[in-house]
């Protein structure tokens, strides 16, 4: 059976409650959400079925708790809005999440259950809160044309949008 890297025993920590604790985990991220598309619709991105989050953290105990102070690092691809070519790009959040003992915990904290924290709900959590909602390939991107549906970034197609006679009569401030 594997052990979820996002687990980590913090019994000592909590015991001395004076020193701090650096952690690194990597694994994959918990399907859920945007996270487990299998398909990109353009305008939407995701974190890839086989990628993996890194969290980089500084835990530091408190009474009552832990907090989770550093990074979180996540790949994701997805489609242009506009001209729907394929983008990706890395995620890089900056993390600051507390951890409660289970019985106490509120909503605004993370469960400590038996001296370990799950960072796996927190690196979720960050990553679908920062994924791009509507990426682009460039700031710029013109998109495709509306008429023939050619790529405008490559060539202008000549399309030439129709007038629409309600507006007719603005034409004549520009």
């Amino acid at each position: 059976m594997a052990t979820d890297p996002f687990i980590v025993h913090v019994a000592g920590l909590r015991r001395n409650r004076g020193p701090t604790a650096h952690v690194v985990r990597r694994g994959p991220v918990e399907l859920a959400g945007p996270l487990d598309e299998l398909g990109v619709d353009p305008g939407r991105s995701v974190v890839p079925l086989d990628a993996e989050a890194e969290c980089d953290l500084t835990l530091r105990p408190f009474s009552g708790g832990i907090d989770a102070v550093g990074t979180v690092r996540a790949p994701w691809v997805g489609m242009c809005r506009r001209c729907t070519v394929p983008v990706s790009g890395e995620l890089r959040i900056a993390v600051s999440e507390r951890f409660g003992d289970a019985p106490i915990a509120e909503d605004d904290l993370y469960p400590i259950v038996d001296d370990t924290v799950d960072l796996g709900p927190l690196v979720r959590d960050a990553i679908v809160l920062e994924l791009p909602m509507a990426p682009m390939c460039r700031d710029d991107c013109r998109g495709l044309c509306p008429r023939c549906g050619a790529d405008r970034n490559e060539s202008d197609c000549g399309c030439v949008v129709p007038v629409d006679p309600r507006w007719a009569n603005l034409d004549v401030l520009r």
